[in-house]
């Protein structure tokens, strides 16, 4: 894969990712900081490493299935495999700028 390819379907991923939310939180999941890690490998299989708000969050398989289902969805993807992480625990400090703003931590 070429280095343009690549950056072509790491933005995709990420803008799929910005399109999957937890039910119960008006922001997507990649503003909330619970996207860890993507990495795209030579095969076109993705990692990711993901986290949720807190570790009992009853949507927690329901939002690992929408990454999976989205992620495989892109043109060119393989197959995703998505790791449930707690390490390190998330925090509000993850958040970016704008999902702060949103939820009225601004």
């Amino acid at each position: 894969m070429t280095p343009e390819e690549r950056l072509q379907i790491e933005e995709r991923i990420i803008d799929v990712l910005k399109t999957v939310y937890d039910p119960e939180i008006p922001v997507d999941i990649y503003a909330l900081g619970l996207i860890y890690k993507i990495d795209l490998n030579d095969d076109y299989s993705v990692d990711i490493d993901m986290t949720l708000t807190a570790p009992n969050c009853p949507a927690a398989d329901f939002i690992v299935e929408d990454v999976r289902m989205k992620v495989e969805s892109i043109e060119g993807i393989e197959c995703a495999d998505i790791q449930l992480v707690f390490e390190p625990e998330w925090n509000q400090d993850m958040m970016s700028e704008e999902a702060k703003l949103e939820l009225g931590f601004l």
